[in-house]
C-alpha cells in the first residue's frame, strides 16, 4: 500500500467478517455459470398492479419520463424500486 494509508474504521460485523477471512474459516463460493441470468431473474417482472392517480400526476410522470426518454411504466417502476429499497430519500 501506498505511504499515506488511510484509516479505516468497521464496526462489530465487518470485524468479524474480516477475522474470519484472516484466519481461514471462508470458503470460495463455487462459481457460477450465468451471473447474467441469476441477475435477470432478481429483477425480472413477475407482477401486475393497478393504482389510480390524479390527472395532474400522470401528466407529470408522462412529462418526467418523455424527458428521461424512457416510457413512464419504466419510471414509475424505478421510483417504486428505488423507494422499496430505501435509496429514495424523503427531502421534506
Amino acid at each position: 500500500m501506498t505511504e499515506k494509508q488511510k484509516t479505516i474504521i468497521l464496526d462489530d460485523y465487518e470485524n468479524e467478517i474480516l477475522e474470519a477471512y484472516e484466519s481461514g474459516k471462508l470458503k470460495p463460493v463455487e462459481p457460477q455459470d450465468d451471473y447474467q441470468a441469476m441477475a435477470r431473474n432478481t429483477m425480472r417482472k413477475n407482477r401486475k398492479i393497478n393504482i389510480r392517480i390524479s390527472e395532474n400526476d400522470l401528466s407529470a410522470l408522462r412529462r418526467r419520463a418523455a424527458r428521461e426518454g424512457i416510457p413512464y411504466q419504466t419510471l414509475v417502476g424505478s421510483v417504486l424500486h428505488k423507494f422499496a429499497s430505501g435509496l429514495l430519500a424523503d427531502v421534506a
